[in-house]
């Protein structure tokens, strides 16, 4: 039986070796560097593509942006998908106090961010990546960005008076989140990603207050269609986080598909190289066609 930390760091070093893909168009949502958006035109020269909005993973972190993800959109693209990877404010580049690990998240703006961008993309989509169909579009994203991926899906079942809030449901063919932080209390708990859950909502103190606005487990039902896909051996967002998010589902009177990957770890499901990752694009196609 192979070692797991060998297996994992492994895994991890083939998802990062592959060189980033450049976007054929960027277009900004905002004034903050960060607030861009890269676009990919399905490389098969098909119009009236599906279009699949991707949200990078990193815990919320400043040192991990959306290139990391871009051989993943790339493989989207070459799939016969429009694609939309986008950027949003993340933690601090300052480590917190004690540490070495920088901050996960700010709020509330990476939640702005994402809001906004979601907000404003049929309109950039339409200007600068007119093969895409605004009429079907799929949210994925990894690890973080599968939090982020569930939460605009449910900004009309925030809080009422919440900033994000929307007065109907988005008008999305579903979502496919890749080893999601879906369920704040369980990653709390295993202290996935160091703490970081606790650290995007701003400590302790805010922590029960600005969950019920940003834990996916919590927004429940949204009516959309929702997919989780997970590695069970995955040691950085474990099967347990994704277990309880598809149980909080089921007492809420939902059904969250879960596509349990055995021997797969965090990073082959964003892996163009990986098997997982050819699971992926079908689990999106499935929603998107």
């Amino acid at each position: 039986m192979p070692d797991p930390a060998a297996r994992d760091a492994a895994e991890e070093a083939s998802a990062f070796s592959h060189p980033a893909v450049p976007p054929d168009v960027s277009a900004a949502y905002g004034d903050h560097p960060d607030q861009v958006i890269d676009f990919y035109a399905p490389r098969d020269g098909r119009t009236r593509a599906p279009l699949v909005v991707a949200l990078h993973g990193g815990a919320w972190r400043a040192p991990y942006d959306r290139q990391h993800l871009t051989p993943f959109v790339d493989f989207l693209a070459r799939r016969g998908f429009a694609v939309a990877n986008v950027e949003y404010r993340r933690g601090s580049d300052i480590p917190r106090q004690g540490g070495a690990t920088p901050v996960a998240g700010r709020w509330p703006e990476t939640f702005d961010d994402v809001a906004a961008a979601l907000d404003a993309l049929p309109e950039l989509a339409s200007v600068h990546l007119p093969q895409a169909d605004i009429g079907r579009i799929v949210l994925t994203g990894h690890s973080a960005g599968g939090q982020l991926a569930l939460w605009a899906a449910a900004r009309h079942v925030l809080p009422a008076g919440s900033p994000w809030r929307l007065p109907a449901p988005p008008p999305l063919r579903g979502v496919v989140a890749l080893a999601p932080i879906a369920h704040f209390g369980r990653s709390v708990e295993l202290n996935v990603c160091g703490g970081a859950v606790t650290e995007l909502l701003g400590g302790p103190s805010s922590y029960e207050e600005r969950a019920a606005h940003a834990d996916p487990s919590v927004l429940l039902p949204t009516g959309i269609a929702t997919t989780v896909v997970q590695g069970r051996t995955d040691s950085d967002v474990p099967y347990a986080v994704a277990d309880a998010y598809a149980e909080a589902a089921a007492k809420a009177g939902e059904t969250v598909g879960v596509t349990l990957l055995e021997e797969v770890g965090h990073f082959p499901l964003i892996d163009p190289a990986a098997d997982a990752c050819a699971v992926v694009a079908e689990e999106i196609a499935q929603l998107a066609w």
